[in-house]
């Protein structure tokens, strides 16, 4: 069907002749081709949302209907890739204009001339259903690439391509549907705003191990969850989400820069490649898909970049892989949305966001979880998601939308950063929902110590020194008497000697046996100078032991394959208490 530009409103064009397309079908704009969404009907007009810059298109060119929803291509050749937010890969775009997007470029989502080497896991006469594996090829090093049924074929297998290498528009399968027969290639299409559906959704029980011990130990958040990092400017959410990205205990990961400042990501489009992953010694984007959409790029493609992501993310689900999602970041997604809205004339909600915020927030973050497929395989998406509210103000719209859907809660803290402590995550103002859901994994994983019971004392004493600090404040720490003056050198020792981590360091990655050998060892000092205190030695004895300042140092001199060496050190500090208790005449 065709139809033709009646108005033009930055991304929003009214359309004349598409009154009967569906909402939702997928348009190509003017003499460019530009991308382009029904996103609604007016009388006798249709309402697109374009994913291109409009300038240059003018009333009574043609659009066409395309027929089928803005869909995104799944299939091999997704890993490793860097697209812009309506999968179109940014080195073929570079290829076809240089370094100045133009307006219309058509690229190929996924490559037509690459030869993948395709094994088949059906046989003539085999019924299949949705999602079911029909082939695997060997997309990277990393990753064996599940090809699958569309969810929505079932059927008799007529022919299947023997063992050797196709392109991916080739035939691989032949499905006898009963009242037809069809073909399939390597690939399928799939509407980037339908969820793809499961057998059955399951309770996430297992930990996302992220390497970072104020999140692994304190704020976890489990495989198939979801999490929110809200904090502003200069907080450390960007190089925090790439921490996650290369450590966490994922076999996919999907990083989609919305609506971020070039410079940062182009940050990431430089650094992903370099990485290695520390699991396997391979680079780390042949398990990455990049989605990058800066804030200078057409403010439509930035609503749809998450959607892509997503969907991606479901796919590679649905092959039975754990993903985790990050999207940098829902407020510049949550812009866009405004931005829209206001174009579209529609009414507006608090601080000029669209009514539907709150829905949309949801939409997205329900498409995490842990899901048993339809390809019988059990697969997860965790999605984290970063949240750039307006001069660090959590009160605003989207943090508290997005607090009404997420279990994890990792408050970035400016304080916090500006002392130049990170991860900057607030252990005040941060909450995970998952604890009581991952206790039983920790119990039968992780042994040697009570995760529970180790994190509700340090949570307690946190609390408890936050408390203390502001009457210090008032009426000076020398006020305090020595029981509670200790509990504030604890919290600190807590702060610098666990919870605080360099990137850049050996420290970078610190596995949670070594994290509870850090906290069992400060806590096991914290009991042994009550001790000392009870007997009447002055806090000042107990904090300037040598053992007190080579605690916070254990982080970066202990690896996580040498824990044998806390064990060592315990017992030095064991001594070093009995010394200073035979010092004064007790025994401790």
């Amino acid at each position: 069907m065709r139809g033709y530009v009646w108005s033009v409103n930055g991304p929003v064009v009214i359309a004349g002749g598409l009154s009967t397309s569906p909402v939702g079908n997928q348009v190509s704009v003017g003499r460019a081709g530009l991308v382009g969404e029904i996103v609604g009907i007016r009388g006798d007009k249709a309402v697109i949302q374009v994913y291109e810059d409009t300038t240059g298109i003018s009333p009574g060119d043609e659009i066409e209907d395309k027929g089928y929803p803005l869909s995104v291509e799944l299939g091999p050749g997704l890993l490793g890739n860097i697209f812009d937010g309506i999968q179109r890969p940014l080195k073929d775009i570079r290829q076809a204009c240089g370094i100045f997007v133009e307006n219309g470029v058509q690229t190929q989502s996924l490559s037509r001339e690459r030869m993948w080497a395709f094994t088949p896991q059906v046989r003539e006469g085999d019924v299949v259903g949705p999602g079911h594996i029909i082939g695997e090829v060997e997309e990277t090093s990393l990753i064996k690439h599940r090809i699958l049924l569309p969810p929505d074929i079932k059927g008799k297998v007529l022919w299947v391509a023997s063992e050797g290498k196709y392109r991916l528009e080739d035939i691989v399968v032949k499905i006898d549907l009963g009242s037809k027969e069809i073909a399939l290639p390597m690939y399928h299409r799939w509407p980037v705003r339908k969820k793809r559906p499961v057998l059955k959704r399951l309770r996430p029980n297992v930990p996302l191990i992220t390497g970072q011990r104020v999140i692994d130990f304190l704020f976890p958040v489990a495989v198939g969850g979801v999490a929110a990092i809200p904090g502003g400017f200069g907080t450390g959410k960007t190089i925090t989400q790439h921490q996650l990205a290369k450590w966490a205990s994922a076999d996919i990961i999907i990083y989609i820069g919305c609506g971020e400042r070039g410079n940062e990501i182009t940050q990431v489009l430089e650094e992903f490649p370099e990485l290695q992953d520390p699991r396997t010694g391979r680079p780390l984007i042949e398990r990455t898909i990049i989605i990058a959409n800066t804030s200078n790029m057409p403010v439509a493609a930035r609503e749809a970049s998450v959607y892509t992501g997503i969907t991606m993310a479901e796919y590679f689900r649905d092959q039975g892989y754990s993903v985790a999602l990050m999207a940098d970041s829902t407020s510049r997604w949550a812009e866009a949305l405004r931005e829209i809205a206001g174009r579209l004339e529609m009414m507006p909600a608090e601080e000029g966001y669209p009514a539907y915020l709150a829905s949309r927030l949801g939409e997205f973050y329900e498409r995490a979880g842990y899901a048993e497929a339809l390809s019988g395989k059990r697969g997860s998406i965790t999605v984290i998601g970063a949240v750039s509210p307006p001069g660090g103000d959590f009160s605003e719209p989207v943090t508290m939308h997005t607090k009404r859907f997420v279990r994890t809660f990792w408050a970035l803290d400016k304080r916090l950063a500006g002392q130049r402590h990170f991860p900057s995550i607030n252990w005040i103002d941060s909450y995970s929902g998952y604890v009581d859901d991952l206790t039983d994994w920790w119990r039968e994983n992780v042994k040697g110590a009570d995760w529970g019971q180790l994190r509700t004392r340090i949570m307690a004493l946190l609390q408890e020194a936050d408390r203390l600090e502001r009457v210090a404040q008032l009426i000076g720490v020398d006020a305090l008497p020595d029981s509670q003056r200790l509990v504030i050198e604890i919290a600190r020792l807590v702060r610098f000697g666990f919870l605080q981590q360099n990137a850049y360091s050996s420290d970078s990655f610190s596995s949670p046996e070594k994290g509870l050998k850090i906290i069992d060892l400060i806590l096991f000092f914290y009991d042994s100078a009550k001790e000392l205190l009870d007997v009447g030695i002055h806090v000042l004895t107990i904090i300037e032991m040598e053992e007190f300042a080579q605690i916070m140092r254990l982080k970066e001199e202990i690896s996580n394959d040498k824990l044998e060496e806390f064990d060592r050190f315990r017992e030095r500090l064991d001594e070093a208490f009995r010394e200073i208790g035979a010092k004064y005449g007790v025994n401790i």
